[in-house]
């Protein structure tokens, strides 16, 4: 159960970073469209360089086994031994279900963020990325026989509605040019493609991390709670399910180094983000720092601050609750971003983005009236 500063400390984290990251996101993206994969490699070497410290231990355990001569004997004690090596500390999940995961987890996140080269307005993008439940139901009911109540199914079809009527509110290009309109129309198509790929597979990412943790996260909750050797499940599978992917990224080392050069050619801050009057309170070596570096910088901060938000409210409360501060979160982004940006405001875009809010809201509702009739009979 959360504290009033727990719940303060989390939906500031949540609200503050995860509405931030989307509006330094957009910034970005409008300006680098192809930036997608260097934006995902800051994320996740952040979340590796936050994570890291509280994987590491000096200590060893030795059991005294040996020296009382019963090396059947488990009921000896074990004792710590401090080392001038650090070692990672137990993992409560083998290493094959997280590479499983981090290859689902690695394509998804990648595939998101290079959907905005596919001129996918922020908007869509939030919208869109909204449906996962559709997936979730679909992959549920085909491969764990998942029952679903009448609620949760009037709440998927309310949600496609939703997005696809939000999808083809932003399909039609603004220019006049019929060769223009077809070319940003078969661009628009592709990113919705991707996006449609991208959910898909978290559909499955969805499935894979139900059963690792029905399987090796449920039954150690006792041992875990008992040996300070062994961190929260949800530390766990976010510095694990970030950490290893990082190597994936040597693949698209050119892109990113290509990217990086592009923005280094950006305006400096001192000629377009600083007043002139405050210029001179800043130090001449910061001013020449190309501004959409800034950008970048606040971007990878706030995914930081966004993930322990989610992570923090995920481990202490229930999914109902964490569908619903989630569906307000991506609300509270897609107002910030019509008032920020005012970018694809339209009647068709609202009613579709009301109709994905409500349906999840719903969606939500229906599966806890599910778990009651169930412990009922």
């Amino acid at each position: 159960m959360l504290s009033l500063s727990d719940w303060v400390t989390t939906l500031t984290l949540i609200f503050g970073g995860c509405c931030s990251n989307a509006i330094t996101l957009e910034h970005i993206t409008s300006t680098y469209p192809h930036s997608g994969v260097l934006i995902t490699f800051f994320q996740f070497l952040i979340v590796f360089l936050y994570g890291l410290p509280s994987q590491l231990t000096f200590t060893r355990p030795e059991t005294a086994q040996a020296a009382n001569g019963n090396p059947n004997n488990h009921e000896t004690p074990s004792i710590a031994r401090r080392t001038w090596l650090p070692r990672l500390k137990k993992r409560r999940v083998p290493l094959l279900p997280y590479l499983i995961q981090v290859a689902l987890f690695f394509v998804l996140s990648t595939l998101n963020n290079a959907a905005f080269a596919y001129h996918i307005p922020m908007t869509v993008h939030i919208i869109f990325r909204s449906g996962g439940m559709i997936v979730n139901m679909v992959l549920g009911w085909l491969l764990v026989k998942k029952r679903y109540t009448l609620r949760q199914v009037i709440s998927v079809l309310v949600v496609t509605v939703g997005i696809v009527l939000t999808t083809l509110s932003a399909s039609k290009p603004k220019s006049k040019a019929a060769i223009t309109q077809t070319v940003e129309t078969s661009l628009y198509a592709q990113g919705i493609a991707i996006l449609s790929l991208a959910l898909l597979l978290s559909g499955f990412l969805g499935l894979i991390q139900d059963w690792v943790f029905a399987r090796y996260i449920t039954p150690t909750e006792s041992q875990a709670a008992s040996d300070p050797d062994i961190l929260p499940s949800w530390q766990e599978n976010m510095f694990f399910l970030h950490t290893l992917a990082l190597p994936l990224f040597v693949f698209s080392k050119d892109n990113i180094i290509g990217e990086l050069s592009r923005m280094s050619l950006s305006a400096p801050i001192s000629s377009c983000t600083i007043p002139s009057r405050m210029q001179h309170y800043i130090p001449a070596y910061t001013s020449t720092i190309p501004s959409i570096f800034i950008y970048l910088f606040l971007n990878t901060i706030t995914q930081l601050f966004c993930v322990m938000g989610v992570n923090r409210l995920t481990g202490r409360v229930t999914s109902l609750t964490v569908t619903l501060i989630l569906t307000v979160r991506k609300a509270v982004s897609l107002l910030l971003s019509v008032a920020v940006y005012g970018r694809q405001s339209n009647a068709a875009m609202w009613v579709g983005a009301a109709l994905v809010f409500l349906g999840t809201i719903g969606y939500s509702t229906g599966s806890r009236s599910k778990h009651v009739k169930d412990k009922e009979d």
